[in-house]
This record gives C-alpha cells, structure tokens and sequence, in this order.
C-alpha cells in the first residue's frame, strides 16, 4: 500500500522551519519507517522579475544577480530542510525548489502529490499586514484540495 503524501511549505522563517520540525515530531518520530506518509518539502522560489518588481531601464542587468541570489537562498533552504529531516533519522523526503507565488506552488504541489495533508507555518501577521501581504496560509485552507494544517510557533515570555 503505498503511502499518502504529506506537503510541508518551506520558506526561509523561522516559522516554516518549526512548522517541519513539529511536524517530523508529530508525525514521523519515533519510527519514520512506520509513518502513513511521505514527506514532501516544497520552496516556492520567486521568479527575479517579481522579486525585484521594477521595469525599466537597468532592470535587465540586474535580473541575473537576483536570480543567482534567490536560487541560493532556495538551495540553502531546502538543504537545511535536509538536515533537520536526517536529524530525525527521516531520509526518504522530497525536496522540490519550484519557482512562483507560494499559495499557487502549494496547492499545485498537493496537486502533483496526490497529498492528504499541507502543512504550512504562520507568521502571525496581523490583520492590515496580513490583508497588504496576502496569507499563505489563509489562501492554501480555502483551496487546497485536501487538508491543510496551519503550525503556530509558540510565543516566548519575556
């Protein structure tokens, strides 16, 4: 019986990254080999042209150093994804750096994986940031096509 897909959003937070930390906790340890899932970690990448937004003379040039820059960024997130996933003896996980706004590569990757479960992170924005920046996480609970769980990293006490 093969195994149902879990897709673990990943950004560079801190938020993401307890996301797929409680997740491996919750669903994957003691013994990854006897968890009902397989694990899928998911960066969506901005493409240069939206990371840096401008038009117009000079952009060009500039589009390729901002490329290079997003696909270390992409490449060093998904690398410590691995490391914390093998830390937690979790070694058949997929990595996948896709390119596009996170609320469309999440559900397209839940989409591609046949997954039951979207694991997410909140970044606890507020209601302006959150209406100005979008909710990743808002918009993959309305339409996803399976279920999406939101991971809230607990607040410190001063």
């Amino acid at each position: 019986m093969e195994k149902s897909a879990m897709v673990v959003g990943l950004d560079e937070s801190d938020q993401s990254f307890y996301a797929l930390e409680w997740t491996l906790q919750h669903f994957f340890s003691p013994a990854p080999e006897n968890s009902h899932f397989k694990l899928v970690v998911v960066h969506a990448k901005p493409s240069a042209a939206n990371a840096v937004g401008l038009a117009g003379p000079g952009a060009a040039e500039v589009l390729p150093y901002v490329d290079k820059d997003l696909k270390l960024i992409a490449a060093r997130v998904l690398e410590k994804a691995k490391e914390i996933c093998t830390a937690k003896s979790v070694n058949n996980v997929i990595l996948e750096a896709v390119e596009g706004d996170p609320r469309n590569v999440l559900c397209e990757a839940v989409e591609k994986h046949h997954a039951s479960v979207l694991v997410v992170g909140s970044h606890g924005y507020g209601a302006i940031k959150r209406a100005v920046l979008g909710s990743v996480s808002d918009y993959c609970a309305h339409h996803a096509h399976c279920s999406v769980m939101i991971v809230k990293k607990p607040k410190t006490k001063h």
